[in-house]
């Protein structure tokens, strides 16, 4: 058995997995991960890069550097121009990223799941009543990023994103075997709620959600990283139109984007769990 082999089937071990993923020091290693990954020394880089391709399927073919500065630099790599390009149909709500497709469906009233068997409420998740009510009933679909992915996120509709709200919390992991662990593990993870709006009226809620090690959130259309060193307001007015496709922001490693959507829409015959979707392909699509 190679090395990455041996390394896939020890984290296949689900007590193993958990424990080395998330009953450590989960803030202190992530703000360590925040330090290490950016130091620009060619050694660091290229031992960091060569241990991460160990434990993933890292594929750096799509990118749009072929050096890089740091791990850091690599995490958060832009793709050669003309991928990801969205679906131009009007009526096609987009995934915002590349992705495996976790739980989805109707919202019951203001239930969700994170795994079946496993419900969160919409409240504690969002804040805010008035969001809750705009959702109430409506549709939602988890994506899940790993390490390995392509970590920028882009607008899932031709839409006006209006205010964005920054929730701090915790660090957990947020792979399978932890979702079976640990109950409304998405409403205790630092995250970000993007309210968006579109041409139609109707609310299309994308929900970045951080995780264990480099758990920061880059949003370009505010100039600001979201972290647990943010200070000041938490709630952010916006008024900022944006096309479906437009590059809203990175994450600093993998981890999960919830989006949110009106009951109208329907699920595109591509969904469906455990499935890999890609930036700008498919996800919902709202009747004509």
């Amino acid at each position: 058995m190679t090395v990455r082999g041996l390394i896939a089937a020890l984290t296949r071990q689900e007590d193993l997995n958990f424990l080395l993923t998330n009953r450590i020091p989960r803030a202190a290693l992530t703000r360590f991960m925040g330090w290490f990954s950016r130091i620009e020394n060619p050694l660091v880089r290229d031992a960091s890069i060569a241990c991460w391709r160990m434990f993933s399927d890292l594929d750096l073919r799509e990118a749009k550097k072929t050096e890089f500065k740091s791990l850091h630099d690599c995490f958060t790599r832009e793709l050669k121009p003309g991928l990801r390009q969205p679906d131009p149909d009007p009526s096609i709500v987009v995934s915002p990223s590349d992705a495996i497709i976790g739980a989805h469906g109707a919202i019951e009233d203001t239930e969700l799941f994170q795994i079946k068997g496993a419900s969160y409420s919409l409240l504690d998740l969002l804040g805010d009543p008035e969001l809750v009510d705009a959702h109430r009933n409506g549709r939602f679909v988890t994506l899940r990023l790993t390490s390995s992915m392509y970590h920028r996120f882009h607008a899932a509709a031709d839409c006006r994103i209006e205010q964005v709200t920054f929730i701090s919390g915790d660090t957990w992991n947020v792979n399978p075997i932890a979702l079976k662990r640990i109950e409304r593990l998405f409403c205790k993870n630092e995250r970000a709620v993007i309210q968006t709006r579109l041409a139609s009226g109707e609310a299309l809620t994308l929900v970045p959600v951080a995780a264990i090690l480099v758990a920061s959130i880059r949003l370009h259309f505010l100039d600001i990283v979201l972290n647990a060193q943010t200070r000041g307001p938490s709630v952010f007015p916006c008024d900022v139109s944006v096309r479906k496709g437009d590059e809203l922001g990175y994450f600093e490693h993998g981890s999960t984007i919830i989006v949110l959507a009106p009951d109208r829409f329907e699920f595109c015959g591509n969904v469906s769990e455990g499935a890999r979707i890609l930036a700008g392909q498919p996800l919902m699509r709202k009747p004509g």
